[in-house]
């Protein structure tokens, strides 16, 4: 097990040894689990998305990066970007979601996994200057809490809705592209966790690669100190024990179990904003070809950070050749 002096009044390691985590389970589905996110994947394929391009922004690493807005469910306009090669035509598409900072810019997720590769880069709702939402807190450990009280209000419903309307955007910015294959999907942390409630259900996409991935097994989280936006929900739950129901439908590691796709997971030995135990009960209940690749943290800087990065993205490269390439 890595060891790493750090400040925290707990230990981001939490006692399991890599054999520890790699049997951690995934909770049972909740009655209707499978029906509450189908109707919500069916009611955001039928936006109209209307999407607009934005000025060129920059160009680098390969592609043209623009500034983009489309329409998500509720009729809320939202923001990111789109990352289009700067020669050559369209072969792959790619939706990317981000952490919970939010999103200031495309920063390293260019360059894309495959040459030829266009991708949507969104900002969920309440996340960063683009896709601001009147009410929705766009701090973490206060975002993380709107409108927790109900399945139906929870906001992280409409974020994993935000990436299907991105979705629905790329094939309509990019002619075409429906027609050359599937779509691939990368997150990390937040948008690790939101890409796994979100690709299960959606057959445009036929590969994906989660990063240290958020909110699985939410029984096992409430347990669990850390620095992230998890420990807002822990210290919520200890007034508001009925919460505990409403989290079993935004289970990550729940919806890991119907993810069939083929998946990289990148999972962290110690982290101390999203607790590994967590990460890895993702990875575990998958229900198709998987991946592994250890890091030996997460969401914390240490001498083996530069290259523990170079090889996640060496990893992804080759994970997506190998499914998507053609």
């Amino acid at each position: 097990m890595p060891s790493f002096v750090h400040g925290f009044p707990f230990d981001p390691s939490y006692g399991r040894t890599l054999d520890d985590l790699s049997v951690i389970p995934a909770p049972p589905a909740p009655d209707g689990f499978a029906d509450f996110w189908r109707a919500r994947h069916e009611a955001a394929r039928t936006v109209a998305t209307e999407p607009e391009i934005g000025p060129l922004e920059e160009e680098r690493d390969g592609v043209r990066i623009h500034g983009v807005t489309f329409t998500s469910v509720g009729g809320e306009r939202r923001g990111g970007w789109l990352a289009l090669p700067a020669d050559g035509p369209v072969r792959h598409g790619f939706v990317i979601g981000h952490g919970y900072g939010g999103r200031q810019g495309p920063g390293p997720d260019v360059p894309l996994p495959l040459p030829g590769a266009a991708a949507i880069l969104p900002c969920v709702r309440g996340m960063g200057a683009r896709s601001p939402v009147a009410g929705v807190p766009d701090a973490a450990d206060a975002h993380v809490l709107h409108g927790i009280e109900s399945r139906e209000t929870y906001v992280i419903g409409d974020c994993v809705a935000d990436l299907w309307c991105a979705a629905s955007a790329l094939h309509e910015l990019v002619p075409g592209l429906a027609a050359a294959g599937p779509l691939g999907y990368l997150g990390e942390s937040f948008g690790g966790g939101l890409g796994a409630l979100a690709v299960p259900w959606d057959d445009r996409f036929g590969a994906a690669q989660l990063t240290v991935p958020t909110f699985g097994n939410h029984p096992l989280r409430l347990t669990l100190p850390c620095a992230g936006s998890g420990e807002s929900v822990r210290r919520y739950r200890r007034e508001h024990p009925g919460v505990t129901e409403v989290l079993r439908y935004f289970d990550a590691a729940t919806a890991a179990g119907f993810l069939e796709l083929p998946t990289l997971v990148a999972a962290a030995l110690f982290d101390p904003s999203v607790p590994p135990p967590g990460q890895f009960a993702v990875y575990n209940a998958l229900a198709g070809e998987r991946e592994l690749l250890v890091l030996s943290a997460g969401h914390f800087e240490h001498a083996g950070t530069v290259a523990e990065t170079a090889g996640l993205v060496a990893g992804r490269q080759r994970f997506f050749a190998r499914w998507l390439g053609r």
